[in-house]
């Protein structure tokens, strides 16, 4: 996400709402290679051909916005019959009524980027009784089936962050700005990056925003923060497509937007990889983002739920995408796609999709 808003108080009242499906659309084993090879399922659609539906959790972010911008090119190039996509405004009970319009619209699959890791459940589980098989993009479900989870390494996120700032800054307060802990990928970044910084570099003070994928309360709690902190010397932003923008004015409004460089520059870490946060490298707002690969998740979200139309299936192992499929506590696969740091030395690489945005 990266980053999705949740709803937590909508979560009892969603899963509860359906009951548990007997009854798999896929079985998870075969290949782990993306080439086709996989093994046919014979309960699959054989040629991969109907329509997909492809719901996305909201579009007020830049990173979703590219998403959205590329499924339609992805779609094409997999050979993929995608439907128009549907945004769920951030409403983890709007997702799950989508979910279920797009199943009595006939939909043969879905590409979903679930905005509650445990809530999808319900939404998924519908799915699974229709006997339509699911790939979850960005945030894996904590239950319910799905043919893939196409997902970066999250944990590899704030891991890498805790590394950038850890080496940049010898000791004092940084921050990490989370996302939702409702969703696997804000409980994932901010573990590993608490995790780290406490093997690591024990002179590092963290202190924490639970800001839940919203601009607005990040922008809030950060002016608090800084209140009473005036003398952080880092941050890490779990989401650039909604936290840079707040971040930078809130910086800004305080006189403590210092470039990379001058005296009481505040080092900041980023994730997602859109033009913006390049753009604030080149500037030295920011110094690093790790990118998370919005045009990958298109690409191979087309990719496996087309295999699962057909019937295929696949295994943990490396990839011939430079990724490897692991296997989930859930039971489900997810092939994680990787994700590079961005800083000043490579911010200009062309083949980062972050630079190919128009």
């Amino acid at each position: 996400m990266s980053g999705s808003t949740v709803r937590k108080r909508n979560r009892s009242r969603i899963v509860g709402a359906v009951a548990l499906a007997a009854g798999a659309c896929l079985v998870l084993a075969a290949c782990g290679s993306t080439k086709d090879t996989g093994a046919s399922n014979a309960g699959g659609a054989g040629d991969g051909t109907g329509k997909v539906g492809v719901v996305l959790p909201l579009l007020t972010s830049p990173f979703w916005q590219s998403y959205n911008d590329y499924v339609p090119e992805m779609a094409k190039s997999e050979g993929v019959d995608a439907m128009k996509t549907v945004n769920s405004n951030s409403d983890p009970s709007q997702q799950i009524t989508d979910i279920n319009n797009q199943l009595n619209q006939g939909v043969e699959g879905l590409v979903v980027a679930p905005l509650d890791s445990a809530a999808i459940e319900a939404g998924l589980d519908q799915a699974e009784r229709k006997g339509v098989p699911v790939v979850a993009v960005d945030v894996a479900p904590d239950k319910g089936k799905v043919a893939m989870v196409v997902r970066a390494n999250n944990v590899a996120y704030g891991e890498k962050a805790c590394q950038y700032l850890g080496e940049h800054i010898t000791s004092g307060k940084v921050v990490q700005i989370m996302g939702d802990l409702a969703s696997v990928n804000g409980r994932d970044r901010s573990e590993a990056f608490r995790a780290c910084v406490k093997k690591n570099f024990p002179k590092l003070k963290v202190l924490e925003i639970p800001a839940k994928w919203e601009s607005d309360t990040a922008a809030s709690k950060l002016d608090t923060l800084l209140n009473a902190h005036p003398d952080i010397k880092g941050i890490y932003m779990q989401a650039g497509g909604v936290y840079l923008a707040p971040t930078l004015q809130t910086l800004k409004s305080k006189g403590m937007l210092k470039k990379a460089g001058q005296p009481g520059h505040i080092t900041i870490v980023s994730n997602d990889g859109i033009p913006q946060e390049f753009d604030a490298i080149r500037k030295g707002e920011i110094d690093a983002t790790v990118s998370q690969p919005a045009d990958a998740y298109a690409k191979y979200g087309m990719y496996y739920i087309k295999a699962a139309m057909q019937g295929k299936t696949f295994q943990p192992g490396p990839t011939d995408h430079d990724s490897t499929i692991v296997k989930l506590p859930s039971g489900n696969l997810e092939d994680q796609l990787p994700a590079p740091l961005v800083t000043k030395d490579n911010v200009d690489d062309p083949k980062l999709w972050g630079n190919t945005v128009k």
